[in-house]
């Protein structure tokens, strides 16, 4: 390598490292680094890619299962056998920063990225979830950063042809400077038709295909990899640009030279590039890379070589053929209009040499770079915050009845976080571009057909609540899972895996490492109790910022379910006058860390709401044998806004009213707003009613019968009319509207 001034520990600071990693770096190359070099330690140590202060923990989570094909941080996605041949890919990650920045672009590229790493796999996706959290949309700069982000997940995922089949958003003050983007895709694939992550052979070429390299995503990783501040604005080139067009022929490409048996391996270029995907694909198969960094088609003249190593443009993949096959790959692409340029050649040094114009300008040995490798593992000291001791003091007896519950009722009932989200939802196109059309009927779930399977659909869903996390994080990361699966069992499924996004402060903070910990032990507990292995995701730590301090902590669920036979799906909308309503689960006089405390009575330190795994289990259980016997009617899990909502919503849907009874000896605040778990509303035939309890008694299952529907228009609660359906309608479907319309 030519003789250049070389970059000190100061310099390494500059570009994220510790002093201790920068004299490892010295270490393991024997010398100190040039720049080239140290950008490429620096981006490929962030947290964004070497998970450095996390994976001494997610390495406890449960990984494993007999329908696992693909294990957590294997491959680009989590890989699941379905049966018939067929296995699904999916995943969920993050694009806070980016969108905290520049909402459209920043969650345009987050779709873009989730679906290329399910079609690296081989898979075609076939439905896309996301999970969004804002500060309350009654400021100016949320619903700015709310429309940008609906306005690009939108307009990426409809142009590029995938459905938006569901998803949720949440607000809350803490989410103001820093909000949360993560997405979720799923596709599927032929168990033998599926493609990895993978390099070996020498002499085979190496190919980058898709989009011209330009200067935008540079130290991407980095820049994820650090706090919210005032300087943030300045790193806007660190926000990639996407091309959703492009993007559906690159899946056209990809999908048919994956089928042309001729691919060795195959990445997406996400954070971080070229250097990502060679590094990683080279550790991966104890090889390494010559490449030719002059070979790499860029959009901008005189790229230095750390830029076209780092950048993170869209739409790009790095693909390793097998020698000899070259002139297939080149004409499918160039079918397809896309560039195609082999880069380099595949070596057994696993060492990755990389050139410009003839001088080597890096050489760094490929395995001390990625997760698993030489790339530092931390353990990280945590301490118990003072507010957690101060939530368990929390007394419902503390907190006085209103009087006037139907008021809080239509408060409820329009509050942002407890709305129709349909301002979000009718942005997004549910039925494009596939014939695996999701049912498109209301259940708790998204039930998503598979065409190429017999009588078959996937089951997905995605949850958190954060405020529930934040007051216990063992409690609520376990209540997040459970949730998932409940939403997966009422709709007639069967949870088979989850994938996860974990979003929280800055991890060198005690209290914030604290509540990462605890929300790791109790998501082990939860998916060893349902069954459902991880298989993969990602960690987005620094979501905080000087002004709001760290984000609630959000360790979001993106939960895979299976339902064999169609006929079991079950919805939430109330079906015929005359059906009894009931609940099932236990009750309990519990109102914390609900909704109704926080909001209504502005409560805001109090722990998560009663939670029992065991009767959770027992629950489901018992949900899911009456789904197969066909017993219930409608089956809607309680969650957010506790009994009312759940009755509410499955009225509005039936467009049929409801007159219920409260138990007896409960504060009724408690009993209709309470969020606690474990609990279901069934509807039913009444001739049902009595094979129904045998069952829930067989289960060890509370169950209480609360009435009936009926044809009226009126919502009628312990003998009071709280709302005609027409009002409730209009307070429900547009109360998040009419936030987002006031700068209007």
């Amino acid at each position: 390598m030519t003789t250049q001034t070389l970059p000190t520990a100061e310099t390494a600071k500059k570009l994220g490292l510790l002093e201790e990693e920068y004299d490892r770096i010295c270490e393991i190359l024997g010398r100190k680094p040039n720049f080239t070099e140290l950008s490429i330690f620096s981006v490929m140590w962030s947290e964004h890619c070497s998970y450095k202060n996390s994976i001494v923990w997610l390495k406890t989570l449960p990984r494993d299962s007999e329908r696992m094909l693909a294990k957590a941080g294997e491959e680009n996605a989590g890989l699941v056998d379905i049966g018939q041949g067929l296995a699904v890919a999916f995943k969920i990650e993050s694009h806070n920063h980016p969108s905290a920045l520049e909402p459209y672009q920043g969650a345009a590229t987050g779709v873009g990225g989730i679906n290329r790493d399910i079609f690296t796999m081989g898979a075609r996706p076939i439905a896309q979830l996301n999970s969004l959290r804002f500060g309350y949309p009654d400021k100016d700069r949320n619903r700015f950063l709310m429309k940008g982000v609906v306005k690009g997940i939108g307009d990426y995922g409809n142009a590029f042809g995938i459905p938006t089949v569901g998803g949720e958003v949440f607000f809350d003050d803490c989410y103001n400077t820093n909000p949360l983007v993560n997405a979720f895709s799923a596709g599927v694939v032929e168990t033998s038709k599926t493609a990895k992550a993978i390099s070996y052979g020498v002499g085979n070429p190496v190919y980058i295909v898709g989009s011209g390299t330009g200067k935008d995503g540079i130290h991407g990783a980095t820049f994820a990899s650090e706090d919210i501040s005032e300087k943030s604005n300045e790193k806007l080139p660190a926000v990639q640009v996407g091309d959703p067009f492009a993007e559906k022929l690159l899946l056209e490409a990809t999908l048919e030279v994956i089928a042309s048996g001729s691919v060795i391996g195959i990445q997406d270029m996400g954070a971080a590039g070229i250097i990502c995907s060679t590094s990683e694909m080279s550790a991966k198969g104890e090889h390494g890379m010559d490449i030719w960094l002059d070979k790499v088609p860029t959009r901008q003249a005189n790229m230095q070589p750390f830029e076209i190593l780092l950048s993170e443009s869209q739409e790009r993949m790095l693909i390793v053929v097998q020698k000899g096959r070259e002139e297939e790959i080149l004409s499918v692409f160039d079918k397809w209009d896309l560039q195609c340029a082999e880069i380099g050649v595949v070596t057994d040094t696993r060492r990755l040499h990389f050139y410009m114009k003839g001088e080597l300008v890096a050489d760094v040995p490929a395995e001390d770079l990625v997760l698993g490798g030489g790339a530092p593992v931390y353990h990280r000291e945590w301490k118990e915050p003072a507010y957690f001791a101060e939530n368990k003091k929390f007394k419902t007896d503390a907190i006085p009845q209103p009087d006037a519950l139907a008021e809080v009722g239509k408060f409820l009932l329009q509050h942002p976080n407890l709305a129709s989200k349909k301002w979000v939802s009718r942005q997004y196109d549910s039925m494009v571009g596939t014939a695996n059309a999701s049912s498109g009927r209301p259940s708790d779930a998204a039930v998503v057909l598979v065409k190429q399977a017999r009588d078959t659909a996937i089951v997905l869903t995605v949850d958190c609540n954060s405020r529930y996390v934040y007051a216990d994080p063992e409690e609520g990361c376990a209540i997040a899972v459970a949730e998932a699966a409940r939403n997966i069992v009422c709709s007639g499924g069967e949870p088979v895996a989850i994938t996860n996004c974990l979003n929280f402060g800055n991890p060198y903070n005690p209290e914030v490492y604290w509540q990462f910990v605890h929300s790791i032990k109790g998501m082990k507990k939860a998916c060893e109790a349902f069954h459902t292995p991880v298989t993969g995701g990602n960690v987005s730590f620094y979501n905080q910022s000087g002004y709001d301090g760290p984000v609630f902590p959000t360790p979001t669920i993106g939960m895979l379910g299976l339902m064999e036979g169609l006929h079991k799906q079950t919805t939430i909308a109330f079906k015929e006058p005359g059906h009894k309503i009931a609940l099932l689960g236990p009750v309990n006089e519990d109102i914390a860390s609900s909704e109704y405390l926080y909001s209504w009575h502005k409560v805001k330190a109090s722990p998560a709401p009663y939670f029992d795994m065991e009767k959770e289990v027992n629950t489901q259980k018992l949900v899911k044998k009456i789904i197969k016997q066909g017993l219930p009617a409608s089956c809607h899990d309680l969650s957010d806004g506790g009994l009312w909502l759940a009755l509410a919503e499955s009225a509005l849907q039936g467009n049929l009213g409801f007159e219920v009874e409260s138990r007896p000896g409960i504060r009724k605040d408690a009993f209709w707003f309470g969020e606690g778990q474990s609990r279901v509303l069934i509807t039913y035939a009444p001739e049902q009613g009595e094979r129904i309890q045998a069952l829930a008694f067989e289960k060890h299952v509370d169950f209480l019968e609360l009435g009936e529907v009926n044809a009226g228009q009126e919502l009628k609660l312990d003998g009071k009319v709280w709302m005609e359906l027409k009002e409730g309608k209009d307070l429900y479907e547009n109360g998040l509207s009419r936030f987002l319309a006031e700068e209007d």
